[in-house]
């Protein structure tokens, strides 16, 4: 393998989480509605939308339509409720940043390795990434919705190396999805490597991860 100049990383469900949890989030803004709804529902709901799409460009209209999915056990979401969702999804404390997060991009960071996100997300991930103070650990930030593709196509992966002037092949990209991460990112000609979370423990942390890709 070519030697590794940079690491990229995916955001959701590998530098960070929403927090509690999706449900918990729209719970709480369905109460200010006046709504009771059960957070558990409210995540099986999500998932179940998020997962029948077939595709998702990251706009705020396609966004709408998860949400509504995802409530359609519970009750009816209006545009103002919707709108007070997206924007508390901006919130840090919506969020929380693994724990071996941090660590891991010190040790990125004392070797030398530029460091940058691609994600498939929009607008809201740079100012969110900085008010959880993690954007200054990143030379870049590629949002799909701004560069205009979305992982898996190699497309973000060829706009970030070439915004980096690195080669494909001294890149290692570390994500939580398969396809989207694993596949796009070797099919650009990256190096790649997966991280499992929801529990997993070494080999699967960042650190591991991070120490066997660059040994």
């Amino acid at each position: 393998m070519s030697r590794i100049r940079a690491v990229t990383f995916d955001a959701g469900g590998t530098l960070i989480e929403p927090w509690p949890s999706v449900g918990a989030i729209y719970a709480e803004v369905a109460a200010e509605f006046g709504f009771s709804c059960e957070a558990e529902r409210l995540t099986a709901g999500f998932f179940n939308a998020w997962h029948s799409r077939s595709s998702f460009a990251y706009s705020r209209a396609e966004w709408f339509e998860v949400v509504q999915h995802s409530f359609r056990e519970s009750c009816d979401v209006s545009t103002k409720m919707f709108d007070v969702i997206y924007e508390r999804f901006s919130e840090s404390r919506c969020w929380r940043i693994y724990d071996d997060v941090l660590p891991a991009l010190e040790q990125l960071n004392a070797r030398n390795l530029r460091l940058a996100v691609i994600s498939n997300w929009d607008e809201r991930l740079v100012p969110l990434l900085q008010s959880l103070d993690l954007a200054n650990h990143f030379e870049a930030i590629f949002p799909s919705a701004l560069v205009g593709a979305h992982k898996p196509s190699p497309k973000i992966f060829y706009h970030a190396a070439a915004c980096l002037e690195i080669a494909p092949a001294e890149i290692l990209h570390i994500g939580d999805s398969q396809n989207e991460d694993i596949l796009g990112a070797l099919a650009a000609g990256f190096q790649a490597r997966r991280i499992r979370r929801s529990g997993a423990v070494e080999p699967y942390d960042i650190q591991a991860l991070t120490s066997h890709g660059l040994e």
